[in-house]
């Protein structure tokens, strides 16, 4: 996938166009992201032995990766994103600024 867990990206279609966000999961077979803070809904909760108040909580649903773009890192505008080689090494670059986008490493 062109986006990946910890990029900055702006919603660029639905009911959240236009807010921007951080990707929390990659669901790479059906082609979706969940961004925090975006495409948010209620879900009621009954009670159990876990959750033994019940009640609503809000939880952020995958949204298609079509309907996002990634945030250049250098300039914080939309972009979209390619691949090259440079020597043995596969990066993705930012074809707004021709520069690599770093790929986080989280724990």
């Amino acid at each position: 996938m062109r986006v990946l867990k910890g990029d900055k990206v702006l919603v660029i279609a639905g009911k959240d166009r236009g807010k921007t966000g951080v990707v929390e999961r990659v669901l790479p077979k059906k082609n979706r992201l969940v961004i925090a803070g975006i495409n948010v809904v209620k879900k009621h909760l009954k009670r159990s032995a876990k959750n033994p108040q019940g009640g609503i909580i809000d939880k952020s649903l995958p949204l298609h990766a079509s309907n996002v773009m990634l945030l250049d890192p250098s300039r914080a505008k939309p972009t979209r994103v390619g691949w090259r080689f440079e020597g043995k090494k596969k990066i993705r670059f930012s074809k707004l600024s021709n520069e690599p986008i770093e790929i986080k490493k989280n724990d």
